[in-house]
């Protein structure tokens, strides 16, 4: 048994020497088409050369079959490109497949008569007489409450302006009439201070100046102001009657001279002092009153008061004050539309000033009213709606008829819109399908193909087959509802799971593109197709930032407002109105805003589907996935926690690693939590998990069984994963973080073994693992901290130097036994690899203060 048991390795180990070797030959066929630059060949580091007789392996259907996945990877197939241009001409191309030959403006070629009596609706004609009817129905309009609140308290705290100037002007009339006329009291009180003298001056007829009493005196001193040129000189004269001979008095001035030098004659002097006082009181309050006048000049009452407010009696100035109140409470009930010309509110307000207000007051009235009002009525738009529709639906059909034998359209006429409808409503407008515009659309198709491929080349270079599938699939459901009659489409739904799965820029440019496209081979509303692509647009551009179901389902509330916001805007540039049909749409906009909403949930209920059917890896599913509360990872931390805590410090490496290069960190982080699940099949066979316990190997003690043990938690991970339906670029890093490397312990256990048993020589390839080698950049930066991550936990009074050296051997190591030929990753980039592990090892290994052994007892810390 123990003959045939050795046979059986070594038959084995020939196998798998066969199968190195022609790897050995594939990688240096590679390295010779490639050119690399690395540092020393095979040969040059002493490895053994392949066999040249082993070079046939490079047409092994085993390489074709790599070689064709590295093709399929990289490149398009152009039958796929011409696959994908025909499905999407053939569905979005809908508008070309029953066109009419003899349509509109086409001439007839020849003479069509009716061959039955017909009476059909045209309905393109009715729609349009409809909308004119809707866009041009007169708007209802309401009183808007507050809005009369507010000029009313305008007015009110308006008039109390004018209570306090008046106030300030101290009254008017500020004598009893009959002492003196109001007429005269007012000339009194604004006349200059020359005529005012003039007139005291010929009231005092017959005495001296300076015998007057001092109020007079002092009244009528020489007063700074520019005397006119009609004076005779600067003093005054014994008698002042030059003033009223020369005429320099004006008839109320002169007025004023006959009522004062009355009152004189016929009262004492006291009385007259008196009198000249009161005048003097009024004209300082009266100045008073004219500054404050000035000072509204730089306030919002400036324009509304003049001085003609003092020229009112109390009694006139109240009831102008209440006529004011009467007037504008009329004009607001019958209200007042926004947009009234100017000419026309001051013609209404001095209509309802005349018929209520103090002919004396009506200018002051009007200029008041004119200061205050303003629009108070807004448009109903519930009621404008209705009644717009009403008008539209009031609009009666537009029937075009026609009796048997009658000539539709003569040979050689240009055919109408109304001889259309007859046309194609015998069948007689010769429709089919429109081959040249079809071609057309299908070159305008390969177009927005080309411009699809050079955006994803720019940022989804490794896009697979089935993702191309994916996107063909989501572009096709764009039209669906279109072709159904309904005004939506899914570009909301199509910006979202783009920008999920493959990103921002190509989730946009699908979105876009489809907009160009789906108005040229599709009937759909202007404004309903530029909603929906903003949506689409704004979905796609945020969906790739996102990194859980609970912001991709606020993003579709989002989406919604763009559309309902997009719609009424893009309606009413289009339209160019503001009129009823203003708020008609508003309706629309709510609709669309819903539609956004609706196609977010059906985006939000599908993607995990989708994940799954066409094994897509997004930043969600891999936040998902990453959560140490998956049953697969709680296992994993139950049944083998060394190993766990393993991948935990792993993850932390490759994470830093893959971030400094650029790498995709969300997916090495989730696929570095799950490449080691496969030693829960056997835990305590591997060291980690035997927390010092004995060493299972020891009880076995056969190398090759050993090396088995160890190499299934490979075979074993890929069960597992399969059986929780992992993606299968997480699949990818259980085999490939290990590649083909050898289990060095267990080799040279076989070797020594056999030396001493003299057996043949042991081949090195029954101790290396099946692989195969790490194929992206992601798995080849955990296959490096996977091998680093032992060497650096055994680190404890290391300098960085050295564990720099050490990480440096490992990698160099790795790289020489061409495990990362195939990752992508350089020559160039391994020492920062290794700086990069040695940094989060000393973040990792920080040193802390030593307590006390005082401190420790006493469960104290400082």
């Amino acid at each position: 048994m123990k003959s045939i048991h050795s046979l059986t390795r070594q038959l084995e180990q020939w196998r798998r020497g066969l199968s190195a070797n022609a790897r050995h030959a594939l990688s240096s066929l590679r390295g010779r088409e490639t050119g690399s630059n690395r540092e020393g060949s095979t040969l040059e580091r002493g490895t053994i050369a392949p066999d040249p007789s082993l070079t046939s392996a490079t047409e092994s259907p085993l390489w074709k079959q790599r070689m064709g996945r590295r093709l399929n990877r990289t490149g398009h197939s152009p039958l796929s490109m011409v696959l994908a241009v025909a499905c999407l001409t053939a569905v979005f191309g809908h508008r070309f497949y029953n066109q009419p030959q003899l349509d509109v403006g086409t001439v007839a070629p020849q003479t069509f008569v009716a061959p039955e009596a017909a009476r059909v609706e045209d309905t393109q004609t009715t729609q349009k007489n409809r909308e004119a009817a809707r866009s041009g129905a007169t708007a209802i309009l309401t009183i808007d409450r507050p809005v009369n609140q507010q000029i009313e308290k305008v007015l009110d705290g308006v008039l109390a302006h004018g209570d306090r100037l008046r106030e300030l002007s101290g009254g008017f009339p500020f004598l009893d009439p009959e002492i003196l006329s109001p007429t005269v009291q007012q000339y009194l009180r604004e006349a200059q201070a020359w005529e005012l003298r003039a007139v005291l001056a010929a009231a005092a007829e017959g005495q001296p100046l300076d015998n007057l009493p001092p109020a007079v005196g002092s009244a009528i001193a020489p007063s700074p102001e520019p005397v006119p040129t009609q004076t005779p000189g600067a003093s005054d004269p014994p008698r002042a009657v030059w003033a009223v001979e020369r005429g320099l008095l004006t008839p109320q001035g002169q007025q004023a001279v006959a009522e004062v030098q009355q009152y004189r004659e016929n009262n004492s002097p006291e009385a007259f002092s008196a009198l000249v006082e009161a005048i003097a009181d009024a004209r300082q309050a009266y100045a008073t009153a004219i500054g404050a006048l000035v000072k509204d000049s730089n306030s919002s009452l400036h324009g509304i008061y003049d001085p003609s407010l003092f020229q009112l009696d109390d009694r006139t100035w109240e009831a102008t004050k209440e006529s004011i109140k009467i007037a504008l409470r009329r004009m607001l009930a019958q209200g007042i539309p926004p947009g009234l010309p100017k000419n026309l509110l001051q013609n209404a307000v001095a209509m309802q000033v005349k018929s209520v207000v103090p002919q004396k007051a009506e200018p002051l009235a009007t200029d008041l009213l004119l200061a205050v009002v303003q629009p108070n009525l807004k448009e109903d738009r519930e009621r404008t709606q209705k009644h717009a529709e009403r008008a539209a639906q009031e609009v009666k059909p537009v029937f075009v008829t026609v009796n048997q034998g009658d000539v539709i359209v003569r040979e050689g006429e240009v055919i109408s819109h109304a001889q259309f409808i007859l046309l194609d409503r015998f069948d007689l407008s010769r429709r089919e399908i429109d081959r040249s515009g079809l071609a057309g659309f299908g070159l305008a198709v390969s177009i927005a193909v080309a411009l699809f491929w050079l955006v994803e080349r720019r940022s989804q270079p490794k896009l697979r087959r089935r993702d191309r599938v994916l996107v063909l699939l989501l572009s096709l459901t764009a039209p669906s509802l279109i072709l159904l009659g309904i005004p939506f489409t899914s570009l909301s739904a199509i910006g979202l799971l783009l920008g999920s799965f493959y990103g921002s820029r190509l989730g946009a440019t699908t979105v876009t593109l489809l907009s160009v496209l789906l108005p040229i081979g599709t009937a759909i509303p202007l404004t309903h197709l530029i909603a929906s692509g903003a949506g689409g647009v704004v979905g796609a551009i945020a969906a790739g930032r996102l990194r859980s179901r609970e912001e991709l389902a606020l993003l579709g509330g989002f989406v919604g407002l763009t559309q309902g916001l997009v719609y009424p805007i893009v309606t009413l540039i289009l339209t160019a109105s503001t009129g009823p049909v203003g708020y008609a749409i508003l309706g629309e906009a709510g609709l669309q805003a819903l539609s956004g909403v609706a196609w977010s949930i059906v985006a939000l209920g599908l993607s995990p589907y989708l994940e799954h059917v066409f094994d897509l890896i997004t930043p969600i599913r891999l936040a998902e996935l990453a959560n140490p509360n998956r049953p697969l990872l709680k296992r994993l931390a139950a049944e083998a926690p060394g190993t766990f805590q393993h991948t935990m410090f792993v993850a932390t490496l490759a994470e830093a690693a893959a971030k400094e290069l650029g790498c995709n960190v969300e997916l090495v982080r989730t696929g570095t939590l799950y490449h080691d699940i496969g030693k829960m099949h056997d835990a305590l066979g591997f060291i980690e998990n035997q927390m010092g316990g004995p060493n299972k190997h020891d009880e076995i003690n056969d190398p090759w069984i050993s090396a088995e043990i160890i190499k299934k938690h490979v075979t074993e991970g890929l069960v597992m994963a399969r059986k929780c339906r992992l993606p299968k670029a997480i699949q990818a890093f259980i085999p490939e973080h290990q590649g083909t490397m050898a289990i060095a312990y267990f080799y040279h256990q076989a070797k020594q073994r056999a030396e001493q048993q003299g057996l043949p020589p042991v081949g090195e390839q029954a101790f290396r693992y099946d692989g195969p080698i790490p194929q992206s950049r992601e798995t080849g930066i955990v296959m490096l901290a996977d091998s680093c991550e032992a060497a650096l936990r055994s680190l404890d009074e290391a300098t960085p130097e050295q564990a720099l050296n050490m990480v440096n051997k490992i990698l160099k190591a790795r790289w020489n036994d061409d495990q990362l030929v195939d990752s992508g990753l350089t020559r160039e980039e391994m020492p920062k690899i290794a700086e990069i592990f040695v940094r989060v090892w000393q973040q990792y290994n920080h040193k802390r203060i030593a307590y006390p052994k005082a401190a420790i007892a006493s469960g104290k810390r400082t």
